[in-house]
């Protein structure tokens, strides 16, 4: 499944129901609080940080993986995501920490045209990046 979104943090939310219709459809629900959140920190990361041309879209790719899935989230920026240490109190920077512990793996990559991909897998049956 392909959508694209632009970056207002409103799509966020339209983006997470998106997924739990494909989880449900693909009888994947197990999965849903954990993907779900992890989208949620992948697409909000694209929308803060991916300083693109206007116009850009984001675009979310979700994919059945035999007993999990695959979340991909791609923008037009080619800074890569790190993960950061944030300081004690902070209200933010824990985003790539939540996706690591959540995840079975998590990645990033180059992708056809101008970005990257941020990839997130759930489940035992895993895919090369």
């Amino acid at each position: 499944m392909v959508r694209r979104w632009s970056r207002h943090p409103r799509c966020v939310s339209l983006a997470r129901a998106e997924l739990r219709t494909a989880l449900a459809g693909w009888g994947l629900s197990e999965w849903e609080e954990s993907a779900v959140l992890v989208l949620s920190e992948l697409l909000t990361n694209a929308g803060q940080h991916a300083r693109v041309s206007p116009g850009r879209k984001i675009e979310t790719r979700f994919r059945p993986l035999g007993d999990g899935v695959r979340i991909e989230v791609h923008d037009a920026s080619d800074v890569p995501p790190r993960p950061r240490e944030p300081e004690p109190g902070a209200c933010g920077g824990r985003g790539l920490v939540l996706v690591g512990a959540l995840a079975d793996r998590w990645g990033y990559g180059t992708r056809r045209g101008p970005g990257k991909v941020v990839w997130a897998e759930f489940g035992s049956v895993k895919l090369a990046p």
